[in-house]
């Protein structure tokens, strides 16, 4: 089988599997799987990944398969309170996901109203001493993932012209550049700042093996974070980032280009891998490949691709209620280590859909 008829089954079955979810549990947003199974009692951490499962809709929606229309739009509608959530760090993986997608659909002005009100929500998180948002654990705290969110300040503000939003979007990424993204393009997962002066103390991590390692799926939001912010600003440093941390991910994975869950992991634990953060990188070489003309990241993105599809689908197990087996959420915690995990499932979706529009 070819990649192409590969990648073309592996959606069917994702779509399969996401039509069994909203069939047997309907309007539930799961986070991860616990023993292959989405319904279950361990604790989220943080509320952060529902733009997910309803943006998978929408990309299978988007390439033609209207009987997707009805459950995105449903599912997308409840989300639209949490434009105003001053909660959490992550409305651009709520909303570029769904009302994003939606609005690409049908250039809806109501939808872009919601979009713009998330993006100015998320700006208030800004910390003018030190020049960062900050993450939802504490003040003095940025987060690597942050770079995939900072893109819905950056569309609210292409959207209206407000200068202080793109200040803002603009601010928050030059500082994690110079903060979290070392000199070999590795990637810390955690900043903190002192408070009363704004000065960077030091790098640290929530979710990696120390404050000094490369995190993996940290570093696969960064080199797709750092495209998307490319692309919203063509400022030549945000492309330059966003190759080195690519370079630093092809150079340091094994040969089939899934990391493990830290590229600095101790030897009794450097087994685990985390498909998340393959199929974020994968998605993330595809958007590099376009902005930088650059085949090599096409070609190591379609390699990821493949393995994934070969050897980490869920197609062989029918108890498993996921798509993409493998992924790890907060090892420290204990919360969805090899097991599915959503935003996995979403971006391995959104990998999938760029490679067949780019074939």
């Amino acid at each position: 089988m070819n990649s192409d008829d590969l990648f073309r089954e592996a959606l069917e079955f994702a779509g399969r599997q996401v039509r069994s979810l909203i069939l047997r549990d309907p309007d539930f947003f799961p986070m991860y799987t616990h023993r292959g199974r989405w319904r279950h009692s361990l604790p989220a951490w943080t509320h952060w990944c529902d733009g997910f499962l309803p943006g998978i809709m929408w990309i299978l929606c988007a390439r033609g398969d209207d009987s997707w229309r009805e459950p995105a739009e449903r599912y997308t509608r409840r989300l639209a309170p949490r434009q105003f959530d001053r909660e959490v760090h992550d409305l651009g993986f709520l909303f570029l996901s769904t009302y994003g997608r939606w609005f690409e659909l049908t250039r809806d002005a109501a939808l872009q109203d919601v979009l713009v009100q998330a993006g100015r929500t998320l700006a208030l998180r800004f910390r003018e001493k030190g020049s960062y948002l900050r993450s939802f654990v504490s003040e003095d705290s940025l987060f690597i993932d942050i770079m995939m969110n900072v893109g819905i300040i950056f569309h609210a503000a292409n959207q209206t012209g407000d200068q202080r939003l793109l200040d803002i979007a603009m601010r928050h990424c030059l500082t994690t550049r110079r903060v979290l993204v070392r000199g070999d393009g590795s990637t810390a997962h955690e900043g903190l700042f002192d408070l009363e002066t704004g000065e960077f103390l030091r790098q640290t991590t929530q979710q990696g093996f120390r404050g000094d390692s490369c995190w993996s799926r940290g570093l696969a939001w960064s080199l797709y974070g750092f495209g998307s912010a490319y692309g919203h600003t063509r400022d030549a440093r945000f492309l330059e980032t966003a190759k080195a941390c690519a370079d630093f991910y092809l150079a340091n994975c094994p040969a089939d280009g899934v990391p493990p869950w830290d590229f600095d992991a101790p030897s009794e634990s450097r087994a685990l891998v985390d498909t998340s953060a393959a199929a974020i990188a994968a998605s993330g070489l595809l958007q590099l490949a376009d902005i930088a003309a650059d085949e090599t990241y096409r070609n190591a993105a379609r390699r990821i691709l493949v393995t994934l599809c070969e050897r980490h689908l869920a197609a062989d197990d029918p108890e498993w209620e996921g798509i993409l087996k493998g992924g790890v959420y907060h090892l420290h915690k204990g919360l969805g280590v090899n097991e599915s995990v959503m935003w996995g499932e979403y971006f391995f979706v959104e990998a999938l859909d760029r490679a067949l529009r780019n074939a």
